[in-house]
């Protein structure tokens, strides 16, 4: 990689002349995308975003390398509307109603121990302190768990 030093330019013009004899040095508009405007919109919007594009041109190509890196397979399922792999299993299970295992099957019910039913007594103190503003989000979540664990 070339540090420093004399580059040679690879666009038409490697100095612009001054006023009316300038010449752009970056080789122009060439590999630009068309500057594309919607139609519809409220009034003036569409000079706006015209201009915005015209200000910051996109390149012609249609972006990064969308290629599965080596080594790297994107996941494979059953194909929609293939016929199911579990026949005997009822589409409610898991569900608190209908054939089938119940939520506890899934195993999200947390124990009801001591230290939950200490934290639950603070959870007024938690909830004021997630509903004030510039409250994290952690905060938020955390009361949220917290709930969700009643």
């Amino acid at each position: 990689m070339p540090k420093g030093g004399y580059r040679q330019p690879s666009n038409p013009a490697p100095v612009s002349g001054p006023g009316q004899l300038s010449r752009r040095t970056d080789g122009g508009p060439g590999g630009k995308q068309p500057v594309r405007v919607p139609t519809g919109g409220d009034y003036g919007d569409a000079t706006q975003l015209m201009g915005l594009q015209q200000a910051a041109p996109l390149a012609a190509t249609s972006g990064g390398d969308t290629a599965t890196p080596a080594g790297l397979a994107p996941p494979t399922g059953p194909a929609f509307g293939a016929p199911t792999e579990q026949p005997d299993t009822p589409v409610t299970n898991g569900a608190d109603l209908g054939a089938g295992a119940g939520t506890e099957a899934l195993g999200l019910t947390p124990p009801q121990d001591d230290d939950l039913q200490r934290l639950l007594r603070y959870l007024p103190v938690f909830e004021h302190m997630a509903n004030q503003p510039g409250s994290s989000k952690a905060a938020r979540n955390f009361v949220r768990s917290l709930k969700g664990m009643m």
